[in-house]
């Protein structure tokens, strides 16, 4: 077959989209170490780390996961279960150039490879349509609040194309604020809610627990997505203020019913269910965040200074805390169950692979979360430390540098433990003797 017709599993969109955080975490770090010393980097850098997270990771992922979660129908009804290879290279060839025409300076270079992407986007998308509509026979019950997050990244990349264009220069700065706030907001938030809606009553093994409670706190977070960016374009605290109202609200009941499925099972702690548990953690604590940020800004002068360091912080804490709990907690649980599925056909032999594959995810689990988690709110510590002390003070550089170091051991741990689980073939001899005693105790 030519090479471009040839087809790849959806994890590899999963496994390329890590590689490309751990890259960007990089450059964010010299960043923000070029921020606190007071030496920062060109613009350009900052494009690169934001574009090379987002596109080229976060959205890599979030498309491979929605694949991972959605069960493929019977090969009677389709033509294939993966994708093809020209898709795979359009995404991450188009977010290369993407990066490239930033460092150039060249917008037309950047349109031209954002377009790309989005092709390769509306690719991932139908697939997942029809997967979904063979699949679950389409409910939009279930199904509404993902395929809002998927219209919205069509919609904040198409905000991006007619920047980079120079089409209504008149109203750059609108389309700026809708290109961020529907590619963040949502798409990832919302994305990334939908994930761990379905992913932790599945880890949990229960089902969910007042799922009327769940299905209200998913309906209204939408909302609250909805008017928070209808504030930002008008450039209204009330409206904002308003809007994480309606996000807290919607946050707090969709937590009540996961934290009611949680005591109902059988609370064993797993890397996948902690990760994910923190994650949910974490939305609620942002969004409290941003209302503060918000009433923060409600008079001409603010109570509190805020400056580019706290906008740092507060980003990334609903980032790393909210979006990096949540992937590290879905790989830690999918990715040994679609390892095992791929590389043993036979069911009962599928079950002590893999085991294997989830003990390793789940070693060190505790170090991983507790250094991740520290970290993240090292940043918060960080900027809050400005409002009483120089830049330049020692506790800044100690609080940044430990910081960065414990961000740096738990996405070290993880991704060693997901690169020897990949790497990790079954054990044919404890297959065969799996296979011998079952043949015993048949007799």
């Amino acid at each position: 077959m030519p090479m471009l017709a040839q087809t790849i599993p959806p994890l590899a969109f999963c496994v390329t989209g890590f590689s490309w955080l751990v890259l960007a975490s990089i450059l964010g770090m010299a960043t923000l170490v070029g921020l606190v010393h007071g030496t920062p980097l060109p613009s350009w850098v900052r494009a690169l780390h934001v574009h090379a997270t987002l596109v080229g990771g976060v959205a890599q992922i979030i498309l491979g996961g929605f694949l991972l979660l959605i069960p493929s129908p019977s090969s009677a009804n389709r033509k294939e279960a993966d994708f093809h290879l020209l898709t795979f290279s359009a995404v991450n060839g188009g977010v290369i150039g993407m990066l490239v025409g930033f460092w150039l300076h060249r917008d037309l270079v950047v349109s031209v490879s954002g377009f790309v992407v989005i092709a390769a986007f509306l690719s991932v998308i139908y697939t997942v349509w029809v997967r979904t509509s063979l699949a679950w026979k389409f409910s939009i019950k279930e199904s509404w609040c993902d395929a809002l997050s998927l219209l919205c990244l069509v919609g904040g990349s198409a905000c991006g194309e007619i920047m980079t264009l120079g089409y209504l220069p008149e109203y750059y700065g609108s389309v700026r604020l809708a290109h961020i706030h529907l590619a963040v907001l949502g798409f990832v938030v919302l994305a990334v809610i939908g994930i761990v809606h379905h992913l932790l009553p599945a880890v949990w093994n229960r089902p969910r627990v007042s799922p009327t409670l769940a299905q209200l706190g998913t309906i209204v977070m939408p909302i609250g997505v909805a008017v928070l960016i209808g504030g930002f374009l008008n450039s209204s605290v009330l409206i904002e203020l308003a809007a994480g109202a309606m996000f807290f609200l919607g946050g707090i009941l969709w937590i009540g019913s996961l934290f009611r499925t949680w005591l109902s099972s059988a609370q064993t702690s797993s890397a996948a269910e902690d990760h994910l548990f923190v994650s949910a953690f974490f939305l609620i604590f942002t969004i409290v965040l941003g209302v503060l940020v918000g009433a923060n800004n409600l008079s001409s002068r603010s109570v509190l200074p805020y400056g580019r360091l706290h906008l740092v912080a507060y980003t990334h804490m609903a980032f790393i805390g909210f979006v990096m709990n949540a992937i590290m907690g879905a790989f830690s649980y999918l990715i040994p169950i679609t390892l095992a599925n791929g590389r043993i056909s036979n069911q009962k032999k599928r079950g002590p692979y893999r085991d294997q594959l989830t003990t390793v995810m789940n070693r060190w689990s505790t170090v991983q979360i507790t250094t991740l988690n520290l970290g993240t709110m090292g940043l918060g510590i960080l900027a809050a430390l400005t409002w009483n002390v120089p830049l330049t003070s020692i506790y800044i550089r100690v609080a940044n540098w430990t910081s960065l170091g414990l961000l740096m051991t738990g996405l070290v741990i993880f991704s060693v433990k997901l690169t020897s689980i990949i790497a990790k073939k079954p054990d044919q001899r404890r297959t065969g003797q799996i296979s011998t005693d079952e043949l015993k105790l048949t007799a």
